[in-house]
């Protein structure tokens, strides 16, 4: 099939916006809860930051799982963006939500999406931040 999978990764805060609506009307995808790891935004230093900020990438990758938590994601992404190319599908989205759309899913966002356009080159990724629009 000679279709191109779009895939949208979105970042975004339980609390003001909640989980993204599904443009491509399939109404499917992924939705990852980024508030079972440790939160920055709690911190001062971190406060006026966002996951694209490497004081706050350093803090994320030093004192939590976030690792962890993102490898067990790329195995289940992995799985089904293999099986959407397979079956010629055209429309994913992966969400990640945090409290306020700031720190973690920001973060998670970003290196999701530079995961799978390394891993899958043949699809195109669209990244958006719901709350951080000045990272669009």
């Amino acid at each position: 099939m000679d279709n191109t999978l779009v895939i949208e990764v979105h970042s975004f805060s339980y609390k003001k916006g909640g989980i993204p609506k599904d443009a491509s009307e399939n109404g499917g995808g992924f939705v990852f809860d980024c508030r079972g790891i440790l939160n920055p935004g709690r911190i001062e230093e971190y406060k006026a930051l966002t996951g694209n900020d490497l004081p706050v990438q350093e803090y994320l990758e030093e004192k939590t799982k976030i690792q962890d938590f993102l490898d067990a994601i790329y195995i289940l992404v992995s799985l089904t963006i293999d099986n959407y190319l397979a079956r010629g599908f055209e429309n994913l989205q992966i969400n990640f939500g945090c409290t306020g759309g700031q720190h973690r899913s920001v973060y998670s966002a970003i290196k999701t999406a530079a995961y799978i356009r390394h891993q899958y080159p043949q699809t195109i990724v669209i990244l958006h931040h719901d709350e951080q629009t000045q990272l669009n």
